[in-house]
């Protein structure tokens, strides 16, 4: 029998009995639903909708190959990506997962990037977005605003690291690749002659595409619904599938082992059931770690929900799988990615503990940032969103601008 049956044979007993569960314990399963609707509809759908549809626009718009262009050389010496892949980072930055899948998917469908490159991108771009970590988790789980500086320097410092390292994945498969792969536009030396090249970019994309306003909105509508029902009915199915694994006792022994492990890594053994919830879905476990015991260390803690952000939960996993299928795209580099961001952000967190939150508690007008505000009001959390990505945009552009320059100026001292 090949592992593939077995794997098969396996899957399918692990939901026949989840099938019988279910019919077991019929209003738990019910309860669990109706929560994972709950989070899908409340925080998911108005977060994730609007950016599904924007960078659709985007693409169709050619916008994203007039960034792509700009950013080229600066995206290229660091992460070994296209300049395409700072507009999917910045995207992926400020909205959260599954945006950065997404929008890999669709730049690898078009054939803007090479499989490998598509993987490096997927790896780096999978982030919780700062209005959960400033606002839900440090405002709202640990009601503790001056967390929010820790975490995020821990949370996306340890993906830059993350997409430095993938960088070198794969580079036995670029050259080939490269040789297959359409030439990317914005590779002038002078800026001038490359922010032409961008607009020249930016205005075949649009003729290629060749759709109307309307023709380009309703397309952006319709594959943006159809996406974020996806990943709201994997938000069901896991949230279903905690209750079902802990009305039979299983997530018990989960964080049995987990406690056991814990010693030998120098944590709490009490921050079993936050992590092997987190395991699962991000949101609980967050949420677990902000409630655990008091006697933990606030540190230890916060690790914990910075180890949970930055693996994103199984439910993440099968949201980002369900994107890259068909796309040629595999997920073991990806997985791999999650395991090494979620170590690296911990590891930041308690390395840079005393510095950041002494920073962090310093900052008395931290509950008014627009992260936190974006708990009260979608409109406001949207709005400083788009602020963001602007931002992160213009900043990237800026640095792209200055890096031929720079290169122009250490190339003699190289030759020296």
């Amino acid at each position: 029998m090949t592992l593939n049956k077995l794997a098969g044979l396996l899957l399918g007993a692990g939901f026949a009995c989840c099938m019988l569960l279910m019919l077991l314990h019929p209003e738990s399963s019910l309860t669990a639903a109706l929560r994972g609707l709950s989070i899908w509809w409340d925080v998911l759908f108005p977060s994730l909708f609007p950016f599904f549809v924007i960078s659709e626009l985007m693409l169709g718009f050619g916008v994203v190959h007039l960034l792509g262009a700009l950013l080229d050389p600066l995206m290229r010496p660091l992460f070994n990506i296209p300049g395409t892949g700072g507009f999917v980072a910045a995207m992926g930055y400020v909205s959260g997962y599954p945006v950065g899948a997404r929008l890999t998917a669709k730049l690898r469908e078009q054939g803007m990037i090479s499989r490998v490159e598509g993987e490096r991108l997927v790896a780096a771009t999978t982030s919780s977005d700062p209005i959960f970590l400033l606002g839900a988790v440090s405002v709202g789980f640990f009601h503790d605003a001056s967390l929010g500086l820790a975490l995020a320097v821990a949370h996306y410092g340890g993906g830059l690291i993350v997409g430095l390292l993938m960088s070198f994945h794969g580079r036995s498969e670029d050259a080939e690749a490269s040789g297959k792969q359409e030439p990317q536009p914005g590779t002038g030396n002078a800026e001038g002659g490359r922010l032409r090249t961008a607009f020249r970019a930016m205005a075949e994309a649009r003729a290629r595409d060749g759709r109307s306003l309307g023709e380009l909105l309703r397309g952006a509508v319709q594959s943006s619904l159809q996406l974020i029902i996806v990943v709201g009915g994997l938000v069901v199915f896991f949230n279903v599938l905690m209750e079902l694994l802990a009305r039979t006792g299983i997530l018990s022994l989960l964080f049995g082992a987990i406690a056991q492990l814990l010693p030998w890594a120098g944590l709490p053994p009490e921050l079993s059931a936050a992590l092997g919830s987190g395991l699962f879905e991000v949101t609980i476990g967050a949420r677990s770690a902000g409630a655990a015991a008091p006697s933990i260390p606030l540190e230890y803690k916060a690790a914990a929900a910075a180890f949970i952000l930055s693996w994103g939960g199984l439910s993440v996993h099968a949201q980002v799988a369900s994107i890259l299928n068909g796309t040629g795209l595999r997920y073991m580099p990806f997985l791999a990615a999650r395991l090494i961001h979620a170590f690296l952000s911990g590891a930041l967190l308690l390395l840079l503990w005393k510095p950041l939150h002494s920073l962090g508690a310093s900052q008395g007008s931290w509950d008014a940032v627009p992260a936190a505000a974006g708990l009260s009001s979608a409109a406001a959390g949207l709005t400083a969103s788009l602020g963001l990505l602007a931002v992160i945009l213009a900043a990237a552009v800026l640095l792209a601008v200055l890096a031929a320059p720079l290169r122009a100026i250490v190339r003699p001292w190289r030759r020296r």
